[in-house]
């Protein structure tokens, strides 16, 4: 299923395999939340800008259209038409963005639904049940995710239950697995490091999940407010507990820099709504650093976003033009934003892989990372 092939430092090259493919790793996952990409993108320009492996959401596709619906549509693959290797998130994170209107117990989460208010229960059972009929390759276990900084006692007393969820999730997962109408019965199951920003609980939480021998591993409950260097500082406590062979996923991050330092930690999987996100509202991604396309000075600018970058837009577009679309309102503006920026994490990632291949990722760190959190001209 996973196989370092290479390493340099605590950093690794692997390849992961599953159901609907390979993923070479490091990897960066697209975020298409509801089964498409925010930004007006399809599973099959992912094929295009490099995309290995997709990213859904289990809360917004139970709410809607329905993991039902899903299921009876043939699973998510088919539905939105992407045949490669896709991960579901739990609801775990979307329950913790809740916060005032959930109400936690040791059977899981009752909460409001965001759409139209109404009661919705999930627990690790139901939210095996929903990735399950949602058809993923690689589940994740339902777990809570505590603000940072939170108290100690509440970060322990969290931790330990999201542990005993853990083993729920486990006992569903192979049941659902078996089921002569499971969707995808090579799914695999991701367990979740949580403790907040207290390197014991993390410590302690990641031995006790490697016990449970799930197929990879995943530091939640990170890049939600802490200082950067912390989260920095719980990868490095972490990462040594976590089994050599199985993937470990770094949830929610992040920015260019922040993948590069995940990687030169021991990470090997990523995904982000931020570069979606910052390309809807004009921030792009280049190789000399970010620039906000919105700015005057590129009314008359015929360059394109990014000389280095090879991405669709970059290959026929320039910044006037893509200026232009954004102050005129236009939605293609959104649409090659958000490709070009997707573009730029697939590649980085690709780059890290090459470099980590000819052996020179520290010095790709010592070039890009501090480089790529800076402002382009």
């Amino acid at each position: 299923m996973f196989q370092v092939l290479k390493t340099e430092g605590r950093a690794r090259r692997g390849v992961f395999t599953c159901p609907h493919g390979e993923v070479q790793t490091p990897v960066f996952m697209n975020v298409g939340t509801q089964g498409a990409i925010k930004g007006g993108l399809s599973a099959f320009d992912l094929k295009e800008i490099g995309c290995q492996i997709e990213l859904s959401n289990t809360y917004h596709l139970h709410l809607r259209p329905g993991d039902d619906v899903v299921k009876r549509m043939g699973g998510l693959h088919r539905f939105m038409r992407w045949d490669g290797p896709m991960l579901t998130d739990s609801g775990g994170f979307q329950v913790f963005s809740l916060a005032g209107m959930r109400k936690i117990t040791e059977e899981g989460v009752t909460f409001a639904s965001h759409i139209d208010g109404h009661r919705v229960f999930m627990g690790p059972e139901e939210s095996m049940v929903i990735q399950s009929n949602l058809g993923s390759d690689i589940a994740m276990a339902f777990d809570e995710c505590v603000e940072n900084p939170a108290p100690y006692d509440y970060a322990k007393a969290s931790c330990e239950r999201t542990l005993r969820w853990l083993e729920r999730c486990k006992a569903e997962h192979d049941k659902l697995n078996s089921l002569p109408d499971c969707v995808n019965p090579g799914q695999l199951l991701f367990g979740i490091n949580q403790g907040a920003t207290y390197e014991d609980l993390r410590v302690w939480h990641a031995k006790e999940i490697a016990k449970l021998d799930c197929d990879g591993y995943a530091i939640g409950g990170l890049a939600v407010g802490e200082p950067t260097e912390v989260m920095y500082q719980i990868i490095e406590a972490v990462e040594p507990h976590l089994p050599a062979d199985r993937p470990r996923y770094l949830m929610g991050v992040g920015t260019p820099s922040n993948i590069i330092e995940g990687v030169w930690r021991g990470i090997d999987f990523f995904d982000c709504v931020m570069p979606a996100r910052n390309a809807r509202h004009g921030k792009l991604f280049t190789w000399s650093g970010t620039l906000n396309i919105k700015n005057e000075k590129y009314k008359l600018d015929d360059r394109p976003i990014d000389p280095q970058c090879d991405c669709p837009v970059c290959r026929e577009f320039t910044r006037g033009y893509l200026r232009h679309l954004f102050v005129a309102g236009e939605m293609l503006a959104m649409r090659l934003a958000v490709m070009h920026n997707l573009y730029f994490y697939n590649k980085l990632a690709q780059r890290i892989r090459e470099a980590l291949d000819g052996e020179t990722f520290t010095g790709f760190r010592e070039e890009y990372s501090e480089r790529l959190a800076g402002k382009a001209e």
